[in-house]
């Protein structure tokens, strides 16, 4: 049985803009706070440490007035990174389940530990809980809410703040075990999170996963996006309920380059539509992760008028362009 380590980490960043950041590190950890729960969603521990910067040693305004904390602070009590990651990784343990507010606390833990040289020790894919999409899922209709607004809803309230890594990451547990309780754990731990910080590196560690109502696909990564949807892998529509290969109804299709549309239809279960995002690791290269949901004749027109629009739109256009070099 696995311990659930919920955490949260605080980030400065430069506080003279994106143009004096440092390329593929923009944040840097300042706070790394949280709680440990047993198998059966029991507090057994708690972490807390202050990191002392070294790369943006200037506090950004907005973090400053968000957490309140101050560079005194962080000079007199906090530690280097190197020491307090090693820490955390030790205290959380080998097997061990990460749950956090959002994506992105995993991702920035492991490129501050990249920049600070620090081995990853992380399983790849690495998968972990995300508390707020959860929440989204059972309680909002898919719509992701702030932290207190949650803890809000639930009458989580205690007499202590938000926006603190521990309190946040104390508050994110109680969130969890607060659904657990009310929704039983059968719904809600298929529901997996997948970070993205580690791509896969070829064909075989490709990630293909099937939820409860959908199925995910991340693909290595290909030289351009033209690449990326001639390869088989991911232009295909499988029906992830009865595993048959589908012909399209609606081939892929972009309104902007960065999200491809399709729809097919399974026989035995009926409308199948997909989602590609392009996800870009530099100016040319990019991953692709696709989503494919069963969906009722509703959400098949919504596929075919989005595909329709994207028809108009391009029509306009040429018609434009063709003006424009009539009037040269």
């Amino acid at each position: 049985m696995k311990n659930y380590i919920i955490f949260d980490l605080e980030w400065n960043q430069s506080a003279h803009g994106k143009a004096d950041s440092i390329e593929d590190f923009p944040f840097e950890i300042i706070e790394i706070g949280a709680v440990k729960l047993d198998p059966n969603y029991s507090v057994i521990g708690e972490f807390h440490r202050l990191i002392r910067p070294q790369v943006y040693t200037q506090m950004h305004f907005a973090i400053s007035e968000v957490t309140h904390m101050d560079m005194k602070e962080l000079r007199h009590h906090g530690e280097d990174f190197r020491i307090v990651a090693r820490d955390f990784l030790d205290w959380c343990g080998h097997d061990c389940i990460y749950c956090t507010w959002g994506s992105m606390d995993l991702t920035e833990l492991q490129r501050n530990m990249k920049h600070f040289r620090i081995e990853n020790p992380f399983p790849k894919p690495l998968l972990y809980y995300d508390v707020q999409k959860l929440y989204a899922l059972f309680y909002k209709n898919g719509i992701k809410p702030s932290l207190d607004t949650a803890v809000d809803e639930l009458g989580l309230l205690e007499d202590r703040p938000f926006h603190r890594a521990l309190d946040d990451a104390y508050y994110t547990g109680k969130v969890l075990i607060c659904m657990m309780e009310e929704l039983g754990e059968q719904p809600l731990l298929p529901y997996w999170s997948i970070d993205y910080f580690r791509i896969p590196d070829n064909k075989t560690e490709e990630i293909r996963m099937v939820f409860p109502n959908y199925s995910k696909y991340v693909s290595r990564v290909f030289p351009s996006k033209e690449d990326a949807m001639k390869e088989r892998s991911v232009a295909e529509m499988k029906c992830y309920k009865c595993g048959r290969m589908l012909r399209k109804k609606i081939r892929w299709f972009t309104p902007n380059q960065k999200i491809y549309y399709g729809l097919a239809i399974c026989p035995e279960h009926g409308y199948l539509k997909g989602k590609i995002r392009m996800k870009r690791i530099d100016d040319s290269q990019v991953y692709v992760v696709k989503t494919l949901k069963l969906t009722d004749e509703d959400g098949a027109k919504k596929v075919m008028g989005r595909k329709e629009d994207v028809r108009k739109k391009r029509i306009q256009r040429n018609r434009e362009k063709r003006k424009r070099q009539k009037n040269l």
